[in-house]
């Protein structure tokens, strides 16, 4: 859906992840309403296992989002690294189920719900 960045806000001296959509679709009517149809449920959401949105910035022909900078590996890649020890795993499920079960109360489902989509802090 978009291409992800890692900036600093200048403004408030943070870092920050940016989310923007690729050229080749910035300009697709359907794109840019998905990409806000998108934001505006992160922003209603509001869930510590969420990432938060910062804003929705429009700049010469660049739509992006601006988003809190979530540390850690993807789950993917912890994946990679080899087994993960049972408290840690179970720690990682806790986190997606209790994100994923406020989703589905306001009746969002994640269509792209994969291991490279999940950040995890446990090592």
């Amino acid at each position: 859906m978009g291409e992800v960045y890692c900036a600093t806000d200048t403004n408030l001296k943070r870092q920050v992840a940016i989310k923007a959509l690729p050229a080749a679709v910035a300009a697709d009517p359907d794109r840019l309403a998905r990409f806000r149809r998108e934001a505006e449920i992160l922003v209603a959401l509001g869930h510590p296992n969420i990432a938060h949105i910062h804003g929705l910035e429009r700049t010469a022909g660049t739509t992006a989002l601006v988003m809190e900078l979530v540390e850690g590996s993807t789950f993917r890649e912890r994946i990679g690294r080899g087994p993960i020890p049972l408290d840690d795993a179970l720690t990682i499920a806790k986190q997606i189920a209790e994100a994923l079960e406020a989703a589905h109360e306001r009746g969002i489902v994640h269509r792209d719900l994969k291991p490279a989509n999940i950040k995890v802090q446990v090592i």
